[in-house]
């Protein structure tokens, strides 16, 4: 990891910037899908109603802060919302940021974000190729509170200020013909500690100060969200419990 200078233009909310600015080819992008995870566990638990309005809040929050990181939502495909960013460096920023103001609200589902770097191709107002695929295949490799890019991603982000990028290893992915190297993006000196415990029925983060109850299992306290989503667990706890 390097460290540098910010650049002057906009003040960084993380904190963060590059050493130097990379200038990407006109025809290169990058593509990042945000997505809810464990949404299928909360539509069940909240209901379709509960579960649409709560997908179209997230994507109302992640717009409003594109804006920001030049960069676009290009389109919600259910519970995931596309972006589209002409800077990666930018783009990861962004991600950072939408891990910080979403996936640790209280009683909201964590967030998970893939992307990858390279060329597309634009059709009213939507984008197709390779590496749209691919970084949605990334995104399904992530887990709640993380954020995967690709070595192409990274090597087009430049040297980043204040984001440590951590291997993953090589992992192979659905439809895609050879393995390809993740990254996770994490604030420098976090920890997986700092993030809010999760609720086992509705997969929301869950602030124990205002968890309305908790459950002991197994060695494990749990926190709900609710009232409903303990007494489900209590009646099944060896069906959410972590195996």
């Amino acid at each position: 990891m390097a460290c540098g200078m910010v650049r002057a233009k906009r003040p960084q909310p993380m904190g963060s910037g590059r050493l130097a600015s990379v200038v990407a080819a006109p025809d290169v992008h990058t593509f990042a899908f945000a997505d809810l995870a464990g949404f299928a566990a909360l539509t069940e638990a909240m209901g379709d109603t509960d579960a649409a309005e709560l997908a179209n809040e997230f994507y109302g929050t992640v717009a409003g802060l594109a804006a920001d990181y030049e960069a676009e939502t290009v389109k919600l495909i259910g519970d995931a919302v596309m972006l589209r960013a002409d800077d990666a460096a930018q783009a990861i920023q962004l991600a950072l940021r939408v891990i910080q103001d979403v996936s640790g609200r209280h009683r909201f589902p964590t967030v998970r974000v893939g992307m990858h770097t390279g060329s597309a191709v634009e059709r009213r107002g939507d984008w197709f190729g390779a590496t749209v695929n691919i970084a949605a295949r990334v995104s399904a490799e992530a887990s709640g509170s993380e954020i995967l890019l690709t070595g192409a991603t990274r090597e087009a982000a430049g040297p980043l200020m204040g984001v440590e990028l951590r291997e993953r290893g090589r992992r192979e992915l659905k439809n895609i013909t050879e393995p390809l190297a993740l990254f996770a993006a994490i604030p420098e000196g976090s920890s997986a500690s700092e993030r809010l415990p999760v609720d086992p029925v509705c997969r929301m983060a869950v602030d124990p100060e205002h968890a309305a109850g908790s459950l002991l299992y197994g060695g494990v306290r749990f926190q709900f969200c609710s009232l409903g989503c303990a007494g489900r667990f209590a009646a099944a706890p060896d069906r959410y419990a972590p195996r």
